[in-house]
């Protein structure tokens, strides 16, 4: 009896503390394809933060029946100086191209997109530190699972490098139903938790309730798991009442002529263009942000439920000059840190 309730009292203090992270690598997501090179500002935050790994977008992949699957949103970043710098070259796959293939168009997949961020690499970046790991992006479903994960084996055998994926929060919580992808770390994604465009009273990049539906126990995840955090905002723009765009530049700009109408929800007051888009009187306007604050909640949800590996690493989405202008770097830090308290 006694042992039973030492075990009890010892499980009690495992499963009812804070679950840190003994060492938060840092590292950001970077997203833009038309750049050239950092801004001045994101240098200045990679080096305020000592931020020395970057998650870098080198293209998209898309299919068209007569083409077949092609690159598309090619980055135009190079890194011109050693800087020290370690990226891992990220490659967002749309899901619908694993429905309807086949084995041989999977692995003339893999081995395309291997050849290109090889490429990519030596043109753009070969100042950075020697590329060991690639990142494939990829919201995968039930029906895809089997094709992807397929893929993903077949990139692991061609790169001969470390193969890590996103993990959204569905895939996540239901193991057992979506399968482990078959790669060396996963990366949970901590936001864009509801469609936008379905539930017009939510805030869809980072809902605390959402957020603790899926992460609602501790669990450990059978591989390493690294997480993601966002830290952006945008504006969906509503014509007519049908939705017309997403804007996330210039949004400073945009609120000079803007008024309030209900909780997210804003109205345009005067003509304007913006991104070689035409905004009208009249349009309406649903701006999503994060903030210091809920950022903190969810990550407090995170370490509560989510166990961690003595070594993980914290990516913010992501370096962009515009939309980390919302944050100091202390604050920025704080997201990192606060891993590991």
């Amino acid at each position: 009896m006694k042992k039973i309730v030492l075990f009890v009292f010892i499980s009690s203090l495992f499963f009812g503390c804070s679950n840190k992270v003994e060492n938060v690598e840092k590292s950001f997501y970077y997203w833009k394809s038309d750049p050239w090179s950092f801004s001045e500002k994101e240098k200045n935050t990679l080096t305020a933060l000592n931020v020395k790994k970057l998650y870098i977008k080198y293209f998209e992949i898309d299919h068209d029946d007569v083409f077949g699957d092609f690159p598309i949103s090619k980055t135009s970043l190079h890194i011109y100086e050693q800087n020290n710098l370690t990226i891992v070259p990220t490659v967002y796959i749309k899901n619908g191209i694993f429905k309807n293939t086949n084995a041989k168009r999977l692995d003339s997949l893999a081995d395309n997109i291997n050849f290109l961020i090889n490429k990519y690499t030596k043109d753009k970046f070969e100042r950075a530190n020697p590329v060991t790991e690639f990142q494939m992006d990829c919201d995968w479903t039930l029906t895809t699972k089997d094709n992807y994960f397929y893929f993903l084996k077949k990139l692991k055998s061609i790169s001969k490098k470390e193969i890590s994926c996103t993990l959204r929060l569905y895939p996540y919580k239901y193991p057992e139903k979506m399968g482990i992808p078959p790669v060396d770390k996963a990366t949970l994604m901590c936001y864009n938790l509801i469609n936008p465009l379905e539930n017009h009273s939510k805030n869809s990049i980072l809902d605390e309730s959402e957020l603790e539906s899926y992460l609602n126990k501790k669990r450990k995840y059978p591989i390493h798991l690294d997480i993601a955090l966002p830290v952006y905002s945008w504006m969906q723009v509503y014509q007519n009442n049908k939705f017309s765009k997403v804007i996330y530049s210039d949004q400073k700009e945009i609120f000079e002529s803007l008024k309030p109408i209900k909780p997210l929800w804003y109205e345009v007051t005067e003509d304007k263009v913006v991104d070689n888009f035409y905004l009208r009187v009249g349009d309406k306007i649903k701006y999503e942000k994060t903030t210091e604050e809920n950022i903190n909640r969810a990550i407090e949800i995170i370490k509560k439920n989510v166990v961690f590996d003595a070594n993980t690493t914290v990516t913010l989405f992501h370096l962009d000059e515009e939309q980390l202008s919302n944050y100091n770097d202390e604050t920025l830090s704080g997201f990192f840190t606060n891993f590991s308290k």
